[in-house]
């Protein structure tokens, strides 16, 4: 039965070469597999074409592919691009394709869920049901890619994590998949363009810097207050802006990268002079850089956006302050695709 064979993805070449010497065939056709398990992006074994039809079977009857498939597809009036994706156990998570004139970004999912409680995020509604695979977040990645090359006529050139799920809770296999997506055996794609954006696990930022990513890290602050950022973000009790602050110092000690602070401001919750005051302080203690974000309403009446004034004001005090700050503007509204949207209302 399929469900009692092994994901062949989850198997190293080293482990694909073992295998074929096991079945008394050369070891050089684990090499094969694995160029189109993941270079190729096969996902079936009659692709599989330099192999022979005898081959092929021993790896049907041994082995089965996981991959997803992109069960529906919405494109917003501004171009954006949102695929519900359905994976093996038929659960599905949401990822989304970013155009610009000058690039087009992959937005991809870590969890089916989420395992934090942000209360102005849809996905964080959902109970997390489990991790993604390393292969089901590479398989986001490709999905994206051909819709790039498809409906953009260029290939695909940045990846944020920035969908479902917390990625630092799914830190092995979220390491994993940019692996293959950087390795030259995989997608070859240079891990500066990838960012991973997180909410603030401080431990978990440490053993970045311990593993020695090269990514760029994003951090979800929103307020730099704590007892505000516990409003908003309410496991930021267990996870305190004083840990969040050390984690950050020990990543650029060791990095030398900046860090970007994502940053919704809110109506009545943190757009006063206090809480600019208090971001000004947070972005002095490493290099960094802010994006403030146009908040995408999910129908939570105690979140609404900010006044311009406000906006303004942030902008104006951080510019004073050398701190460099850009206004993110929001994508994919009409079609619940922007950020804290995901929640797979189809």
């Amino acid at each position: 039965m399929k469900d009692q064979k092994k994901d062949i993805r989850a198997l190293s070449k080293e482990a694909l070469r073992d295998f074929f010497e096991s079945i008394e065939e050369q070891a050089f056709r684990g090499n094969q597999v694995y160029e189109w398990l993941w270079n190729k992006g096969a996902h079936t074994f009659d692709e599989m074409t330099n192999l022979s039809k005898e081959t092929r079977k021993h790896l049907e009857e041994n082995f089965v592919i996981n991959h997803i498939e992109v069960d529906q597809i919405q494109k917003s009036s501004d171009g954006t691009i949102k695929n519900a994706v359905k994976l093996h156990d038929n659960l599905v998570v949401e990822s989304v394709l970013i155009p610009t004139s000058s690039r087009t970004t992959a937005c991809v999912s870590s969890q089916v869920g989420c395992s934090l409680d942000c209360n102005f995020c849809a996905t964080a509604k959902l109970k997390r049901m489990r991790n993604l695979n390393p292969d089901e977040i590479y398989d986001q990645v490709v999905a994206i890619d051909r819709e790039s090359r498809l409906y953009f006529d260029r290939p695909l050139s940045n990846i944020v994590f920035m969908g479902m799920g917390e990625p630092l809770m799914n830190y092995k296999n979220v390491l994993q998949s940019i692996e293959k997506i950087t390795s030259p055996e995989g997608l070859g794609m240079s891990p500066k363009r990838i960012t991973l954006s997180t909410s603030g696990v401080p431990k978990m930022i440490k053993k970045l810097a311990d593993d020695d990513v090269k990514f760029k890290l994003a951090v979800s602050l929103h307020s730099a207050i704590q007892q505000t950022r516990e409003s908003i973000m309410p496991f930021a009790k267990s996870f305190t802006l004083e840990d969040l602050k050390e984690s950050l110092v020990y990543w650029y000690s060791k990095t030398k990268s900046k860090i970007s602070y994502e940053y919704v401001v809110w109506k009545d919750i943190n757009d006063k002079r206090e809480d600019i005051d208090a971001l000004v302080k947070f972005c002095s203690y490493v290099p960094c850089k802010v994006n403030l974000i146009e908040y995408n309403p999910i129908g939570e009446d105690a979140f609404q956006q900010a006044s311009n004034s406000a906006l303004e004001q942030y902008i104006a005090t951080l510019e004073y302050n050398h701190i460099p700050v850009t206004v993110r503007r929001s994508r994919g509204k009409d079609i619940d695709a922007a950020c804290g949207q995901l929640a797979n209302k189809q």
